[in-house]
């Protein structure tokens, strides 16, 4: 645990953090700042995950950087419940959980930096499938995944690209280089034709030569299609034998078919199959593995770097183009016509027959590894069936060792057999082991030597274009200053001039509201103007009919209605105020009666419902109750 804070807080002191810990301060940080770093971490990873914690509710923390490290595939350790508990010491801050995925992240960086940017394009959106039976929302979801798809490939080529050690710089060197060899064999060829010309009949040759160049062309195609069919034929040829064979020793086997014979036929095929699978790949496993040990070792030797080659390259390039001037100078002296034109012929031929051959290389190589596959594929197949075979085989052995009472007697004897030749593979392995150390050794003295021999001269150069370089490098450097001091001017300057151009446009824009307000103000008082003209024709005409139009017309005839029924409401009112004494009394006394009526109910429902205990007498209108 000490060891992975340690890395934690030397990797957070470092840039793109800067976060000055040290062992102490960190491990006293509180659960709410430890959540800060990791969301700090997290957005550095994914720019979308800057975010203050103490400004989000802590479910929506957790969820968003549960999300964020599903798709970055961070794996809790434990099983369900231990995952319920990360859950949960995630959003409490528990530094169990927090600390090793600090620690898983900061070891890896930059690897998920890309996971998190290709996750933005390459996480397919689920649409439901019956969304998927309308025709547009089918179209779009089929043009969402070509586009995925494109994304992959292009972004498959940029990695390419980017890992390929080619830089803008040197292919711009490139470019210039093959410009400048282009432009020299334009002026070449130029000066071939004007000297052609002046010989007789000389469309007529170039013609002819034209003719011969595609013949012979033509003629290696031709004998590169024969090769190949050759080849093709070759390999039918023995794909049927091989078949040939396979039937010969099927029709054999189905000739001598006593279970005897099978029984011993499928026991010396299972023999040799477990012969072939736990001994003779093993050994060759090993040995490609010893091969490739060997390899590794010599591809991890110091070599040059892409970068001197291609300088050594570009050097070269240049002896080649003062040598074709040098030659081009002689020719224009004393060669002949046919000699520059035979110079500037072997040039592309060379060309050509290299591109040719490399073809042809690469097309019979791609038919082999068809082959290899197709091959593979078939025995395959034929070690499952092998393997199925076997089974059974030993399955019914089996059944009958129980028969005979001898169960584990054909195990018993394998292990012996298998015994017996592992002990003599280890005493050969042994004597061969030590021969092959020697050899190896004797060998790679032998490369190491050949390889000192051979990069002597070039090591030699390489100094000399090492102190070149360092004299261009100093160059670089001074005129970089120069630019930048320029630069930092012009944008300076150019700062200035976008603050004047901002200034200015908010004027404009200030301006231009202005004036729309002013617009708008004029209209509206355009309309009440040409709305008061109106009224006071209307007011001073003669005419009553269009007196009556008027608005102050209309408005006097408002006010009177409006005055007419104030006056009504308020005659209302007063008598409903006068009269609202004795109503309420009378309002009174009806209440009373019917609570006087409502106990007499009651009375009359008891004396109905009781047995009489005394006399009801009525008298001048009042009820009386003898006992």
């Amino acid at each position: 645990m000490s060891d992975q804070i340690k890395f934690i807080v030397d990797n957070l002191n470092k840039e793109p953090f800067g976060k000055n810990y040290n062992l102490i301060t960190f491990d006293s940080l509180e659960p709410m700042q430890l959540l800060q770093v990791l969301s700090d971490v997290l957005a550095e990873i994914d720019p979308k995950q800057v975010v203050d914690i103490r400004e989000e509710m802590p479910e929506q923390t957790a969820k968003r950087m549960l999300s964020l490290l599903g798709i970055l595939k961070y794996k809790p350790p434990g099983n369900a419940t231990d995952m319920s508990n990360f859950r949960q010491g995630l959003v409490i801050g528990s530094k169990p959980v927090i600390y090793p995925v600090l620690h898983w992240l900061l070891q890896r960086t930059n690897e998920l930096k890309k996971r998190a940017y290709l996750a933005r394009f390459l996480i397919k959106l689920e649409v439901p499938s019956e969304f998927l039976q309308d025709e547009t929302v089918a179209d779009t979801n089929k043009q969402y995944e070509d586009l995925m798809e494109a994304f992959k490939t292009l972004h498959k080529e940029c990695e390419q690209l980017k890992t390929s050690g080619f830089s803008t710089a040197e292919i711009r060197r490139d470019i210039s280089a093959m410009e400048e060899e282009k432009d020299q064999l334009i002026k070449r060829v130029e000066r071939l034709k004007k000297r052609v010309e002046t010989v007789q009949n000389h469309q007529r040759m170039l013609k002819i030569a034209r003719q011969l160049r595609v013949e012979k062309e033509r003629e290696e195609f031709l004998a590169q299609q024969k090769q190949e069919q050759k080849n093709q034929l070759f390999h039918a040829v023995q794909r049927l034998q091989r078949i040939q064979n396979q039937l010969k020793s099927m029709r054999h086997a189905a000739a001598d078919a006593k279970p005897e014979s099978l029984m011993k036929r499928l026991e010396e095929e299972i023999k040799f199959n477990s012969y072939m699978v736990t001994e003779k790949f093993p050994k060759e496993l090993e040995n490609k593995k010893k091969e490739l040990q060997f390899l590794q070792k010599v591809v991890s030797e110091p070599a040059m770097g892409h970068s001197d080659l291609l300088e050594l390259e570009s050097k070269i390039n240049e002896i080649n183009t003062q040598i074709s001037q040098l030659i081009e100078k002689k020719m224009m002296r004393n060669e002949p016509i046919e000699g520059k034109l035979s110079l500037y012929r072997q040039q592309f031929k060379r060309y050509v027959s290299k591109l040719r051959s490399k073809s042809t290389v690469f097309k019979k190589k791609h038919q082999i590894i068809a082959e290899f596959k197709a091959e593979f594929g078939l025995l395959q197949r034929t070690e499952e069936l092998l393997k199925q075979r076997h089974e059974n085989i030993q399955h019914q052995l089996q059944t009958i060792e129980e028969k005979k009472g001898i169960s584990g007697y054909s195990y018993t004897q394998e292990e012996l057999e298998r015994v017996s030749a592992l002990k003599s593979e280890v005493d050969e392995m042994k004597g061969r082991t030590l021969d092959d150390m020697s050899e190896m050794v004797k060998r790679l003295n032998s490369l190491v030597s050949e390889k000192k021999s051979a990069l002597a001269p070039v090591i030699k150069e390489l100094r000399q274009l090492r102190q070149k370089c360092q004299e261009l490098t100093q160059e670089c450097d001074e005129k970089k200053s120069q630019y930048d001091s320029c630069a930092a001017g012009l944008e300076s300057n150019r700062s200035k001039l976008e603050q004047e151009v901002r200034g200015l446009r908010e004027e404009c824009l200030q301006d231009e509201s202005r004036y729309h307000y002013t617009n708008c103000m004029i209209k509206n008082l355009e309309v009440q103007l040409c709305r008061a003209t109106d009224e006071m024709k209307a007011y001073v005409s003669s005419d009553q009919q269009e007196k009556r139009k008027a608005i102050r017309e209309q408005y006097t005839k408002n006010i009177a209605e409006q005055e007419n029924l104030g006056k009504k409401l308020r005659e209302k009112q007063k008598a409903v105020r006068e009269s609202h004494g004795p109503n309420m009394k009378q309002v009174k006394m009806w209440r009373d009666f019917e609570q006087l009526m409502e106990c007499k109910k009651q009375c009359f429902l008891k004396q109905q419902s009781q047995t009489s205990i005394g006399q009801v007498i009525q008298e001048g209108g009042e009820d009386r109750l003898i006992l």
